[in-house]
């Protein structure tokens, strides 16, 4: 982003990394050392690489910053809650910059095969099109889609104040326009269709706009049967026939499911997309009639000029969190 941590920067600096599972790889190293090498062999550093706040905390200690850190826990939502947080932040006077994002290391043996035992994440058996090309196992939005793929990663926006900008010479690359959050009171992993859709409308009322404003959805999407289909349900309640001309996307189809760290690396993407005129494609699609209008743009990038999109996030536990972006 261009910003410099000094002794000026540094303390109107916040840091917000949001995880759903944050020390789940630590914990399983120290039981491993536990159980096979005895309890001195279980690191010191334990409990601190247990706390959410610990990846904004390393990032503080490298980077010099030292304004407010924490981690919104807002489980596979998260990113967009750091998003969300963060600006109001900003906007509150809290501080002039916000590094907001999501990080995630989840592939360890005990989450994989508890997603696999609830039959969230795909099961690929012979016959099966990923079974020779694994590649194809993330299919949002597809007539054969069986559930996500689980991912690592991390990723961050640097959020700053409209004034900072020009006087640390920054390079705008968009704006949060709005935020709309809500909880399902519902059930622990299936989504509330009615909450989701007050998010989303909130999100837009937010940003001052109506829903025809709104230019493309980078969706949620996370290639699971009744995920996909509730959210184009969803969807459909908010825009209406103004869902026929808009592009509905998926970036999980690439880089499948990294659960606290995907908002924030979606809305990365998107925005970096937007800048360069594409909207990025839902990859491996094969047609559902359930969708029959909806333009996810499959399988290839599609070259396109817009300036407003909305970033939808669902999480676990029944949190929701969308925010619209526009390019500047």
């Amino acid at each position: 982003a261009g910003l410099q941590i000094d002794e000026e920067t540094g303390p109107r600096t916040a840091c917000l990394m949001g995880s759903a599972l944050n020390g789940t790889d630590a914990f399983r190293i120290a039981m491993d050392h536990y159980v096979n090498q005895g309890s001195l062999k279980v690191s010191p550093y334990l409990l601190p690489n247990l706390c959410a706040n610990l990846p904004s905390g390393k990032a503080g200690m490298l980077l010099g910053f030292t304004g407010p850190i924490f981690s919104p826990q807002g489980a596979c939502a998260s990113g967009n809650h750091a998003v969300g947080i963060g600006a109001r932040m900003i906007r509150d006077g809290d501080c002039d910059f916000v590094i907001a994002g999501g990080a995630e290391a989840c592939i360890i043996p005990e989450i994989i095969h508890g997603f696999e035992n609830m039959n969230a994440t795909i099961k690929v058996l012979p016959g099966d099109r990923a079974a020779e090309d694994p590649a194809q196992a993330s299919r949002p939005f597809s007539i054969d889609r069986k559930g996500f793929v689980l991912s690592e990663g991390a990723g961050a926006l640097v959020l700053a104040a409209d004034e900072m900008v020009d006087r640390y010479g920054l390079t705008p690359r968009a704006e949060v326009l709005g935020t709309g959050w809500t909880s399902d009171s519902y059930h622990f992993t299936r989504p509330n269709p009615d909450t989701v859709i007050r998010a989303v409308r909130e999100a837009i009322a937010d940003a001052g706009l109506d829903p025809d404003d709104v230019q493309y959805v980078n969706a949620h999407g996370t290639s699971t049967p009744r995920g996909d289909s509730m959210e184009i349900d969803c969807l459909k309640q908010v825009f209406g026939s103004h869902l026929n001309h808009l592009p509905v996307t998926s970036n999980k189809s690439q880089l499948g499911h990294s659960l606290g760290a995907t908002a924030a690396i979606e809305a990365a993407l998107s925005i970096e997309a937007m800048n360069r005129g594409m909207i990025l494609p839902t990859v491996n699609h094969i047609p559902d009639p359930e969708f029959d209008g909806v333009d996810v743009v499959p399988n290839a990038v599609r070259k396109a000029s817009y300036e407003i999109f909305l970033s939808n996030a669902f999480g676990f536990g029944g949190t929701n969190c969308c925010v619209v972006f526009r390019g500047v």
